[in-house]
């Protein structure tokens, strides 16, 4: 079941529908595991026209059911990617093992010596890794920018990549890991259309969309070809699997479906069973989680020993970032940063002192999530790096969960006494 099968349904509702009907599966309200490697044929014939219409997209199998080894495909994931699309606005999906096994699908499907690959900053270590570290291995070269939210930053990174070789993706993060910070995507889009009426080659334009989800902000809506998501993160919400996706035009996502096949990067059927679970509550899990989110925003901004706070709740009116985001998102999310008044000293004597908040990297799960950015999901960065992205040696990332919010205040206040 796709969005177009009941478009009056809301994004709360597919959550919860998408992707099953108990009618094929001995009307089961619940989706059964099918914890098999291989699948049988009705006949020789049918066999034929499985494979025909999996690596062709032709025949009388094609929209079918029928399945073949479970690396390739099936009924679990078939699942998830319905239920994915329903909730992105999109045509299809495409499910992974992990979050970076979808980028670097995008990444591998799409770029090849002599290319080159445009990404905002701050964002994600592992992506930053892919695009600095092994793709430039494979011959293809990057630009970056800083400022989403300006048109003449963003175009000038378009021209430095192009001088480098053929702009094939636009990567952007936003709201971006850690700080929060926004990227205009109608206008990255707008570029790209500019890029391809005056080279020829239009760049694809895709969207990591981990921190908001897809009940918060549907960059498909905003002309973003593909929207990448890191399941492991809200959707799961649990921090108990792993898992990504990706979503946009049928044309797009179907070869990231054959890639996935020779990576072997699919995600296994009863971990997209427990996605499909965790997805029901997404917008239940957030909803608390982004309450608590603003109260825990509103104290650390008001105590002293803060230096600052990227809570995009507290954007200033007529700033261009503000401007942008109420635009294109819905809310503000629970993920955000904050600086001690120090620097790691200060930043290491609050997080031994917590004793409630977890201090563990990822974010989007049920608990409260604390890291330190510089030296844990953004180690690997060049120091360089870091300071282009807004991260410094005090900064904090913080995932408020569903706790109950006064535990969470006085867990902060007390940690804060050792600052």
């Amino acid at each position: 079941m796709s969005a177009a099968d009941d478009p009056a349904w809301r994004p709360e509702t597919l959550a919860v529908r998408a992707g099953y009907d108990p009618a094929g599966a001995a009307n089961a309200a619940k989706p059964p595991i099918y914890m098999t490697s291989t699948f049988a044929y009705a006949s020789a014939r049918q066999a034929k026209d499985i494979h025909e219409a999996y690596f062709d997209g032709t025949g009388p199998e094609v929209g079918g059911n029928g399945h073949i080894y479970s690396r390739l495909g099936h009924p679990n994931l078939d699942m998830v990617e319905a239920r994915l699309a329903a909730l992105d606005g999109a045509e299809a999906a495409a499910v992974f093992n992990s979050g970076m096994a979808t980028h670097s699908a995008i990444a591998l499907a799409h770029l090849r010596p002599g290319d080159s690959v445009v990404f905002s900053r701050p964002i994600y270590g592992g992506t930053n890794g892919l695009y600095t570290g092994l793709m430039p291995g494979f011959g293809v070269a990057h630009a970056e920018f800083t400022d989403g939210c300006d048109r003449k930053s963003v175009e000038a990174a378009v021209e430095e990549a192009l001088a480098k070789g053929a702009l094939k993706l636009i990567v952007v993060e936003s709201p971006a890991n850690p700080t929060a910070a926004i990227v205009d995507i109608a206008m990255v889009v707008a570029i790209a259309d500019a890029v391809g009426s005056r080279t020829g080659i239009r760049p694809i334009v895709v969207v990591d969309n981990t921190l908001l989800g897809p009940l918060m902000q549907r960059p498909i809506e905003l002309g973003a070809d593909l929207c990448m998501t890191s399941l492991t993160k809200y959707c799961g919400g649990h921090s108990d699997l792993l898992a990504g996706g990706v979503s946009g035009k049928t044309a797009l996502v179907a070869p990231l479906r054959l890639l996935r096949t020779t990576l072997g990067s699919h995600l296994d059927p009863y971990t997209s069973w427990l996605m499909l679970r965790s997805m029901e509550t997404v917008h239940l899990r957030v909803e608390r989680a982004m309450d608590n989110a603003r109260i825990v925003a509103e104290f650390l901004r008001d105590h002293p020993k803060i230096a600052g706070i990227t809570y995009l709740g507290f954007l200033a009116p007529g700033t261009p970032a503000r401007t942008v985001y109420d635009r294109q998102c819905r809310a503000a999310g629970s993920t955000f940063s904050f600086a001690v008044k120090g620097g790691e000293p200060e930043a290491f004597r609050f997080l031994d002192r917590l004793r409630l908040l977890r201090f563990a990297v990822s974010l989007g799960g049920s608990e409260t999530l604390i890291t330190h950015p510089a030296t844990t999901t953004h180690y690997a960065l060049s120091p360089d790096e870091r300071a282009a992205g807004g991260i410094t040696d005090a900064s904090l990332r913080l995932s408020v969960g569903i706790e109950h919010v006064d535990d969470l205040l006085a867990d902060l206040a007390q940690a804060l006494e050792a600052v």
